[in-house]
């Protein structure tokens, strides 16, 4: 028999792998290897729906618990990928035992960066990133009770208002002047302060917590300032790293990839949180967001297979606080323009970065709709103006009586 495809990762990425190799037709042996306990599926709800009990994972399965065992995807549950050799094609767990492979497919995603300070080992000191994490937290987010929220990244505004809606009173501490200023800009990022400060959030800004305090678990945090802040519980969101197993390839914050996904050893994959991919558009990046997992273990699975398609997908991802809605296109870290469609002031807008005069991102807040969903709205047009590198008019781009999709070509919406 044939030695299997391998997949190591258990998440969005890997889940959409082997997927998509039965999809497109593959019927040689395939073996998915998870450190967790459940079938993959996507994360956005461990800090929204599921986190305020509103809905259950089973809508975010990559496939119903049954597909695998149907589709003769071996799904081994709770293991742990040590090592890959791809001279010798293994996989070592770290049981010791070893799994020969055709191909293998590194999906492992990432880890949560831990917090350096005093008393940062205190029960009731939590981090987002599983199931088991976001029940942990479940459990804590009684009405009325306090905590601390140590970062306000994407993660960490979601929890915030999470809990928010909880009846959970929140303090939330963090470096920058406003939430999401590194990703979104000042004028976005202050409207995001407002919102969260309207809704009952205390925003410490640029403050960092220097030690938490407590005797059986934690009882306050303790700012760089000296500012103490009695909690109950506290959350950290400050980011993730790639989680990798020892792999003879190329790194470079992440596993290395090309345009195909392929890591510099033959017959080495990688997709998701953890590949620094080469982006025909964007260059060298490595993206942290579902829909990225999504399509890039897709691409990578296509890649296995035979295709020779880059993988061009102009990212987006989106973010849900209290009832605001936030939409973006696009990858961008450094931008020369900032071109603002709609108001500011009324926080309804859709934002255009550009670089050099090219649309290289947008951002809608209550204003675009998903660009994948609504696809003759702002933000698939602006999607479509990335993707063009297209570059209008800034007086075009934020005139209202100006339909996007002209300033795209004719064409755009075919």
């Amino acid at each position: 028999m044939r030695d299997p495809i391998v997949i190591i990762g258990g998440g969005m990425a890997g889940g959409n792998a082997a997927a998509t190799l039965r999809d497109e037709g593959f019927s040689g042996p395939v073996v998915l290897l998870s450190r967790e306990q459940n079938v993959p599926f996507g994360r956005p709800p461990l800090s929204k729906t599921y986190l305020r009990s509103e809905e259950d994972l089973a809508g975010w399965y990559v496939r119903p618990a049954g597909w695998y065992a149907e589709h003769d995807v071996e799904l081994r549950n709770g293991v742990v990928v040590a090592a890959v050799d791809p001279a010798a094609h293994t996989v070592t767990l770290d049981s010791g035992a070893e799994i020969r492979y055709e191909k293998v497919l590194i999906a492992t995603g990432g880890r949560n960066r831990r917090i350096e300070a005093d008393g940062a080992d205190l029960p009731g000191i939590h981090y987002l990133r599983t199931v088991a994490q976001c029940d942990a937290i479940k459990q804590e987010a009684v009405r009325g009770r306090t905590a601390v929220i140590v970062g306000m990244g994407f993660i960490g505004c979601e929890v915030a208002a999470s809990l928010t809606q909880l009846g959970v009173r929140v303090t939330a501490v963090f470096p920058g002047r406003d939430p999401l200023e590194r990703v979104l800009g000042d004028q976005v990022a202050g409207v995001m302060s407002a919102i969260h400060r309207a809704n009952g959030v205390e925003l410490l800004a640029g403050e960092q917590v220097a030690a938490f305090e407590g005797t059986s678990r934690v009882a306050a945090a303790v700012t760089r300032s000296g500012r103490r802040i009695e909690c109950d519980f506290a959350v950290a969101g400050v980011g993730i790293e790639p989680d990798i197993p020892a792999v003879g390839v190329e790194q470079q914050n992440g596993i290395l990839v090309d345009e195909r996904c392929r890591a510099s050893a033959p017959d080495v994959y990688a997709a998701g949180d953890l590949a620094n991919h080469l982006h025909p558009l964007f260059g060298r990046i490595r993206v942290e967001h579902y829909n990225n997992a999504e399509k890039q273990g897709a691409a990578a699975a296509r890649s296995m297979l035979g295709s020779t398609a880059p993988y061009d997908y102009v990212h987006s991802f989106w973010s849900d606080q209290y009832d605001h809605k936030l939409e973006y296109v696009g990858h961008v870290e450094k931008w020369d323009q900032f071109v603002v469609r709609g108001s500011v002031r009324d926080g309804k807008l859709i934002g255009i970065y550009l670089v050099d005069g090219i649309v290289r991102a947008a951002v809608g807040l209550d204003r675009g709709g998903d660009p994948e969903l609504d696809t003759d709205g702002e933000m698939a047009a602006c999607d479509r103006l990335v993707a063009m590198q297209a570059s209008p008019a800034p007086a075009a781009l934020s005139d209202e009586k100006t339909d996007l999709w002209s300033l795209a070509g004719p064409e755009a919406r075919s």
